[in-house]
């Protein structure tokens, strides 16, 4: 385990280089491309930041390549704060990301709902 500082917001974290496999960072979906510039370790608040921007480029996206890009995390059964969901007063309130990764519209009228499905 190595003591480093996010290197977008200087905060202190943990960074398990050693084994990669048991840091908290392979905890999220691989989500962002791999990025040449990158040359230290983000906190978990600046990683789910820069993956949720870079979710915004997709989400412009017509909803069936939105769709095609999200098919490839379905299995992921790992729900992260921040990006699949927030919670609001006590509720979790499901995103925009986990209803793509479903990848169809349960008719309910979410709040998040990418499908354009209003009741």
């Amino acid at each position: 385990m190595t003591q480093i500082n996010c290197s977008q917001c200087n905060t202190p974290l943990t960074c398990n280089v050693n084994d990669i496999t048991a840091c908290w960072c392979n905890q999220l979906p691989a989500i962002l491309p791999l990025d040449s510039s990158a040359t230290s370790c983000l906190c978990n608040r600046c990683t789910l930041e820069k993956i949720n921007i870079y979710l915004e480029n997709i989400f412009t996206l017509p909803i069936k390549a939105q769709i095609e890009f999200a098919k490839q995390f379905r299995g992921n059964d790992n729900l992260v704060e921040g990006l699949d969901y927030t919670m609001q007063n006590g509720y979790i309130v499901f995103s925009k990301w986990f209803f793509l990764k479903r990848g169809t519209c349960c008719k309910n009228g979410c709040k998040n709902c990418p499908y354009g499905y209003k009741k």
